[in-house]
């Protein structure tokens, strides 16, 4: 009597190694893609969060260095821009001071922000009334630019009225 023996041979184990290599290939390959990818939504959100911070505290500031406290009554001379003198951030005390303004990412002391490293922010400051239905003078346009690991640049705009 003859007795049979059952397994593979050697070609069914080499295919069977090929196949499974073959297949381990693309997931790894999906994984690299998706790994690559991961950082943006981050960097998003941290950009976005970013912005909120220099938009609140150039927003909270007064529309010209002549604008008394309280905004009222609302200056009346021509619109300009820049920093008079020699301020730095910690003394900037109206929205049109934070005109070209870049650098890294810190508080309004000059400390640095943890969680950033790798941002840098680009401030502009512009007379705009005319974009938002008022006189010239009557409005600036901040635009802030923020540049993030990997170059990806996010940009936003707000308006502040002279209030």
């Amino acid at each position: 009597m003859r007795s049979t023996q059952t397994g593979a041979t050697l070609v069914e184990l080499v295919i069977t190694i090929v196949i499974i290599s073959v297949a381990i290939a693309g997931v790894v390959g999906a994984f690299a893609l998706i790994t690559g990818r991961s950082a943006d939504p981050l960097n998003q959100t941290r950009a976005v969060k970013l912005a909120q911070l220099y938009m609140d505290e150039i927003l909270t500031q007064k529309y010209d260095d002549q604008t008394p406290q309280g905004g009222f009554p609302k200056f009346s001379g021509a619109c300009s821009i820049g920093p008079e003198g020699s301020e730095g951030r910690a003394t900037f005390d109206d929205v049109d001071d934070y005109d070209g303004l870049t650098g890294a990412p810190s508080t309004a002391t000059g400390s640095a922000l943890s969680g950033y490293s790798g941002f840098s922010i680009s401030i502009a400051v512009t007379c705009a009334g005319t974009e938002v239905g008022l006189p010239t003078d009557e409005a600036k346009r901040i635009d802030l630019e923020i540049t993030a690991p990997g170059n990806q640049t996010f940009s936003f705009t707000a308006y502040r009225a002279n209030f």
